[in-house]
């Protein structure tokens, strides 16, 4: 249905603008100066819902906006057509990392300034993540692999199961509802799922901003916490692969 060329822009676009929005909402309530600064989970949750609303309806025309290398996953275990996954993973990488930089331009007086007082002053372990870090990519509140790994593989299948399923209820599609859906479901995903490990559900989302965190200027930032880096790439696929066996047994 899409071809190679347009499921490669439309990815990279739509990806880059959930990115933007969400390590934006990240970036306004963490950073300092900045005028949105603790204001809270709810309103982490629901920038990146609202990321994740903008970046589909950008990319649906080209791709169907899929902006998550589990829900491409889940799709093509469902339907088993492998052909044009690559396509998807390439360009939800890509977009993903571009969406991480425009964030970090849009804040860069921010990230600049977040040195300041307290901060400045503090010395930051080589081995600990700074907040900086969690802007671009999860940090887990409690660091357990297993019990890490498996909050992530069950925030993706509540995330890429019901996609699945909606694509059983006439209308939604070709309405555009589906798409305003999938954006509340990520934001309850995040007010209901979110709290052990800051709900990745998505590996373009995790590794490319995490990727872009290791070479960006930023004053301070500490490491990117490569050891931790593998469980929000593998739990959400896991998660995506399981959704798309379930959903094959069951409907």
């Amino acid at each position: 249905m899409y071809s190679n060329g347009d499921i490669f822009v439309g990815e990279i676009i739509g990806t880059a603008i959930l990115i933007l929005f969400g390590a934006g909402v990240c970036a306004a309530v963490t950073l300092s100066h900045s005028k949105a600064k603790a204001s809270g989970w709810v309103v982490i949750a629901f920038g990146w819902g609202f990321g994740v609303l903008a970046g589909a309806y950008t990319a649906g025309p080209l791709s169907g906006g899929h902006l998550n290398p589990a829900v491409t996953l889940g799709i093509a275990i469902d339907t088993e057509e492998w052909g044009k996954v690559w396509v998807y993973l390439l360009g939800q990488m890509v977009g993903a990392m571009l969406g991480a930089v425009l964030a970090y331009l849009v804040y860069y007086a921010q990230f600049n300034a977040n040195v300041s007082g307290s901060v400045k002053d503090k010395v930051t372990s080589a081995h600990e993540p700074t907040p900086t870090l969690g802007i671009f990519s999860t940090i887990p509140e409690i660091r357990n692999t297993v019990a890490n790994l498996v909050t992530e593989i069950i925030a993706t299948i509540a995330l890429v199961l019901p996609i699945l399923a909606f694509g059983l209820t006439k209308g939604l599609g070709e309405s555009g509802t589906q798409t305003l859906i999938v954006a509340f479901l990520v934001v309850g995903i995040g007010l209901s799922l979110g709290g052990p490990t800051g709900y990745a559900i998505n590996p373009a989302r995790d590794l490319g901003p995490r990727i872009v965190h290791a070479f960006l200027p930023i004053p301070n930032k500490g490491t990117s916490d490569w050891s931790y880096a593998w469980v929000p790439v593998a739990g959400p696929l896991i998660g995506g692969a399981l959704a798309g066996l379930i959903y094959n047994v069951a409907f």
